[in-house]
């Protein structure tokens, strides 16, 4: 077995990651192997284990190594709005865009994955993943909240709830032509019934 050193370690580790970010996005990760992923990096198959446990820990690693960027995006796009109603549309809208057009998401959407990829995970994992989201869309409930402009409601409820509304990009297909008018309606009801202090 080759032992590589540190610097070697970090080399291959990060030529996975690239290899990884443009091979789901292009192909998905079913269709995606562990050769495909190896080739262009130069190493075995069998080496890959040596720096993930599977195509789907890669993938995982791919989608947090985006993560400041999109978050950047949520952000630059809630500075926009005016006020707490158009701050919670511009936020939701922006994450469901961020699913729908990101190609790593649209990929594992487009193959229907999603599901594969969420029963590998762990149940520590999961939470992990559960607790990050929400945690995010915490810090603007509690700000909203703070302002009096969001309903004083429990702020962890209050944030499922928004967390829950970008899980209608998973039902696009079967939503169908309208999809678009459902998901813009669905947003907009959520952010007029949660605000507090505007009509």
């Amino acid at each position: 077995m080759t032992a590589f050193d540190d610097r070697e370690r970090a080399r291959i580790r990060e030529a996975l990651i690239e290899s990884g970010r443009e091979r789901f996005a292009r192909y998905g990760l079913r269709k995606t192997t562990i050769a495909d992923l190896t080739e262009p990096v130069g190493i075995a198959t069998g080496t890959f284990y040596r720096f993930f446990d599977s195509k789907e820990a890669l993938f995982w690693t791919v989608l947090e190594g985006e993560r400041e960027d999109v978050l950047e995006r949520y952000e630059a796009a809630v500075a926009a709005a005016d006020g707490p109603r158009e701050e919670i549309v511009a936020l939701l809208t922006a994450i469901c865009d961020e699913i729908e057009a990101n190609p790593l998401t649209r990929a594992v959407l487009a193959d229907g994955e999603i599901d594969r990829l969420i029963r590998g995970m762990s149940d520590e994992e999961l939470a992990e993943g559960h607790r990050r989201s929400v945690e995010y869309l915490l810090s603007y409930v509690e700000s909203w909240q703070e302002a009096g402009a969001v309903i004083e409601a429990d702020p962890e409820v209050v944030a499922g709830v928004l967390r829950a509304v970008t899980f209608v990009t998973l039902h696009r297909d079967e939503l169908g032509p309208g999809y678009p008018a459902v998901r813009a309606t669905l947003i907009e009801r959520l952010a007029i019934g949660l605000t507090a202090t505007e009509e």
